[in-house]
């Protein structure tokens, strides 16, 4: 699921009929409800714009949508479908109980084929009160257990009451009992495997790769906000005027991001 959605994105994203740009984003999975019940799924965390391909300028994503659901769904719907195959002729694929049928290939080949006449659900949204809201909410899910001690209400002759949030009627808080038993199952469902990596970097936001492309991507933000005005306002000799002081100024060099990239700061110097 972390594969196919960052392969996704990035495609979809590369593609000049969309956006035309590397992006970068980070990915966390969540496997439980409310109810703690098991329900994976992967939150992808993007900037509203990307690096185009050949590095010299942020290209801004539209303000209506980021990238196209319809396309997004599809292309996702492909590449999962694709891993789980791949998975199971691999031999990574495990089926028990009543699901012991599907380890056959042709039952399994069977099963996969009607997933390509459902529309797949991808959901996108923007941020709701900026950074500084995208920041508190990150601190608050991205470490977190499966249930808070704050929703645990009563443990009592055997069984655990604890609350749950009702989306499906206005985010009603309901409570819910369970056997011990049934507790511990369900939590149990979210121990993720040792050494399974939960938070992921993808496209210039990955770990080899931001060192190097995060300044960049500051630096062509930064120009890209540049008031248009000043950046055009030329004298009648062809003299850049200065959005400061507006005293005349004059291009001695120009440098690709590249140049941008590797040039090093001047080195200060004490006077004597």
């Amino acid at each position: 699921m972390l594969r196919a959605s960052a392969e996704t994105l990035l495609e979809v994203a590369r593609d000049p009929r969309h956006l035309g740009a590397e992006i970068g984003f980070f990915s966390v999975l969540h496997t439980w409800n409310q109810k703690l019940s098991l329900h994976p799924h992967v939150h992808c965390v993007i900037p509203a714009g990307g690096l185009r391909l050949d590095h010299t300028h942020w290209i801004k994503s539209r303000s209506r949508f980021f990238l196209s659901i319809k396309v997004l769904r599809r292309v996702f719907r492909g590449k999962f479908v694709a891993g789980l195959k791949q998975a199971f002729q691999s031999g990574r694929l495990q089926f028990h109980g009543k699901l012991a049928p599907l380890s056959l290939p042709k039952t399994f080949a069977a099963w996969l084929r009607p997933l390509f006449r459902k529309d797949w659900v991808v959901y996108a949204k923007p941020p709701f009160g900026g950074p500084e809201y995208v920041l508190q909410y990150l601190g608050r899910y991205t470490h977190r257990v499966a249930i808070s001690n704050h929703r645990l209400v009563s443990f009592a002759e055997g069984k655990v009451t604890f609350r749950w949030r009702d989306s499906a009627h206005n985010n009603e808080q309901k409570l819910l009992t369970v056997s011990i038993d049934e507790f511990l199952r369900r939590f149990l469902l979210h121990l993720l495997p040792k050494g399974f990596v939960r938070i992921r970097n993808f496209g210039f936001l990955a770990n080899r790769r931001r060192a190097a492309f995060l300044p960049l991507c500051f630096h062509l933000l930064d120009t890209a906000q540049e008031p248009q005005a000043d950046q055009n306002a030329a004298d009648s000799n062809g003299l850049w005027r200065c959005p400061k002081c507006g005293g005349p100024t004059v291009v001695v060099e120009r440098l690709t991001a590249a140049e941008i990239q590797l040039r090093s700061p001047p080195l200060l110097t004490s006077a004597a």
